[in-house]
C-alpha cells in the first residue's frame, strides 16, 4: 500500500512537517509494510518556505527586518535553485510574532514584509513569491511599500506614521523613489482569500476581529482601507479595490498590486505545482492530510480540502486528522472519505507541542489500525 502523507500545519502546535512525522510514525507502527511518501503542505501561509525547500531544494536565508510593532526580527526565506525567492508575510508581519495583549491592528504595519523583499531584490530574485496568511495587520499593503520606496503623505505633507488607522489622512501617494528593480521582477501574491479591500466582505469586517480589532476599531479600519482605495483612483487611476483577494493580509495583496505590480495567484496552486502533488497524488493508494481544526473553513481554499479535490478527482480516497473537528462540519461535502480526530472534547486543548504530536500520532495509528481490520 502506498499512503501520501500530506498535512498542513496544526496551527499553534505543530509545523506541517511535524505534523507529517507523527502521522507517519502513528501509521507506520499499524502498517509496517506500507510504503510513505511525506509531503507536508501549506497553501501560502506559514510553512510555505519549508513547503518549497523540503520539494524542490534551495535556500534557507535569515533577514533581519522589523515586526509588526517596529521591532527587529530574523525572518526566514527561501532562495530556490531556479532564482526564485519565496517569502512568507507572516515571519515578519505575522500575528505569531505578537503576544494577545500587544494585537493592534491600527498601529501593525507590514514594513517588514517590505524589507524580506527588498532582500529578494538585494540576492538578485527576478521572481518572487510572497505567501499571506497569517497576518497581524491592516494597513493595505502601505508598509510594505514603504519599505519600498513608497511615500504616503496627510494633507499637510507629514509622512503618515505606521498602521491601518493612519490611512484615514492619506491625500497624497509619491512613487518617485520607489525601488526600480520591482520593474524587472515577477511579484507573485499567494493567497486563497478571495476577499475585497474593503466593505461587508471586506478586509477589516471579516478578519480584523482575529487580529484584536472590536467592532468599532473594524469599522474605523474599514473606512481607512477605503481612503486608501479613492486616493489610489484619483492620483494613480488604478481601480483594484474589489479584484477578489485584494483584502489578504489585511489588504496587503492591494498595496503590492498597486504599488509594486504584483499579480495575486492562488496559494494552493503554486504550493502543488511545486510539490508536484498531481503525480504524487496518481502513485498513491490513498492520500492522509490534515490540518489543526477542520471545518467549513477547510473546504474553501485551504491546503486540505485542495488536496481531498485532486484526490477525488483521481479516485484517491483521502483521509483528514484534524487537532479537532468543528460541530458544524458538513463532512467536507463528500470530499474526505474518513475523518478522524486526534483530540476529544474532554482531552481539551494540547498542553504542549509533545503532547499534541502524541495525538496526532495516536489518531493516526488508531485509524490504521482500523483500516488494517477491514482489509
Amino acid at each position: 500500500m502506498r499512503i501520501l502523507i500530506a498535512p498542513q500545519e496544526f496551527k499553534g502546535t505543530l509545523t506541517a512537517s511535524e505534523a507529517a512525522r507523527a502521522m507517519e510514525a502513528g501509521i507506520r507502527r499499524a502498517l509496517p509494510d506500507a510504503h510513505f511518501d511525506v509531503c507536508p503542505i501549506a497553501d501560502g501561509g506559514p510553512g510555505t518556505v519549508q513547503a518549497f525547500l523540503d520539494a524542490v531544494g534551495g535556500e534557507r536565508r535569515v533577514a533581519r527586518v522589523h515586526d509588526p510593532l517596529g521591532r527587529p526580527v530574523d525572518a526566514a526565506w527561501a532562495l530556490l535553485g531556479d532564482g526564485t525567492a519565496v517569502i512568507e508575510m507572516a515571519a515578519a508581519s505575522g500575528l505569531a510574532l505578537l503576544r494577545p495583549e500587544e494585537l493592534d491592528p491600527r498601529r501593525a504595519s507590514t514594513f517588514g514584509t517590505g524589507e524580506l523583499i527588498r532582500a529578494a531584490l538585494d540576492a538578485g530574485c527576478r521572481k518572487v513569491i510572497v505567501g499571506v496568511g497569517g497576518s497581524a495587520t491592516n494597513d493595505g499593503g502601505v508598509g510594505a511599500a514603504s519599505a519600498l520606496g513608497v511615500r504616503f503623505f496627510d494633507r499637510r505633507g507629514r509622512p503618515l506614521p505606521p498602521g491601518g488607522a493612519a490611512l484615514a489622512r492619506l491625500s497624497r501617494i509619491d512613487l518617485s523613489e520607489r525601488d526600480p528593480r520591482l520593474e524587472d521582477v515577477d511579484l507573485l501574491v499567494a493567497t486563497d482569500v478571495t476577499n475585497p479591500l474593503y466593505g461587508p466582505e471586506g478586509a477589516s469586517v471579516v478578519y480584523g476581529p482575529q487580529k484584536g480589532a472590536d467592532e468599532a476599531t473594524a469599522r474605523e479600519l474599514d473606512a481607512a482601507l477605503a481612503r486608501l482605495a479613492k486616493v489610489v483612483e484619483r492620483q494613480l487611476g488604478v481601480d483594484l479595490a474589489f479584484k477578489p483577494g485584494a483584502g489578504a493580509a489585511g489588504g496587503l495583496a492591494y498595496g503590492l498590486c498597486v504599488f509594486c505590480g504584483a499579480r495575486i495567484t492562488p496559494g494552493f496552486d503554486l504550493v502543488a505545482k511545486g510539490l508536484d502533488l498531481s503525480r504524487r497524488i496518481g502513485m498513491a493508494d490513498i492520500v492522509v492530510t490534515g490540518e489543526g481544526r477542520l471545518d467549513n473553513q477547510t473546504l474553501r481554499g485551504k491546503g486540505p480540502g485542495e488536496i481531498a479535490r485532486r484526490a477525488k478527482q483521481r479516485g484517491v480516497p483521502t483521509v483528514a486528522i484534524a487537532g479537532v473537528v468543528d460541530p458544524s462540519f458538513d463532512e467536507g461535502a463528500g470530499l474526505f472519505d474518513e475523518i478522524v480526530a486526534a483530540t476529544s472534547p474532554d482531552e481539551g486543548v494540547p498542553a504542549s507541542r509533545d503532547d499534541a504530536f502524541f495525538r496526532v500520532e495516536r489518531a493516526a495509528e488508531r485509524w490504521a489500525r482500523s483500516l488494517g481490520a477491514r482489509g
